[in-house]
């Protein structure tokens, strides 16, 4: 098992894990990105990185993270915003891989957190996270606004 950050030449295979991601989460429908945003948000803005983790070489799963920052703590954080593995590679140790290895940027970098979200449905993933110590934010909710209402907020 191998975990490697992912390169501008890794674009179509980042947007298969994000369609992949989406057809698991029955989100398909919500997925706008597409080679050139993800180019342009990941390499050329910065705004995001990926890891892939490999197995005998080939691509099992990815995780797409970025820095959050909380005023508690004065320091940066790792968000992590989705983690995929594709089903025949489940359980073999790769997502567990993943957490390891943003686990240990975020050391690296000396950020004070590492947090993402996990849809209250989906119990696989969530008995997954409270395996390795995840902590579930019961008293935080996410809010969202978005598209038309986003536009018509900022103006």
């Amino acid at each position: 098992m191998e975990i490697r950050f992912a390169e501008r030449k890794d674009i179509s295979t980042i947007l298969k894990f994000i369609m992949a991601l989406a057809e698991y989460e029955h989100m398909t429908d919500q997925v706008v990105a597409d080679e050139k945003l993800l180019e342009e948000w990941i390499f050329d803005k910065g705004k995001a990185e990926v890891l892939f983790v490999l197995e005998d070489g080939k691509e099992a799963g990815f995780a797409l993270f970025f820095h959050s920052f909380s005023t508690f703590l004065g320091r940066a954080g790792i968000f992590l915003e989705d983690l995929f593995v594709l089903p025949e590679y489940r359980g073999r140790g790769c997502g567990k891989a993943l957490i390891s290895k943003l686990a240990s940027i975020a050391a690296e970098r000396g950020c004070g957190r590492l947090e993402w979200n996990c849809l209250n449905w989906n119990k696989p993933s969530i008995d997954f996270y409270l395996s390795l110590g995840a902590v579930p934010m019961s008293d935080w909710t996410l809010y969202r606004v978005t598209g038309e209402r986003l536009k018509e907020l900022g103006s």
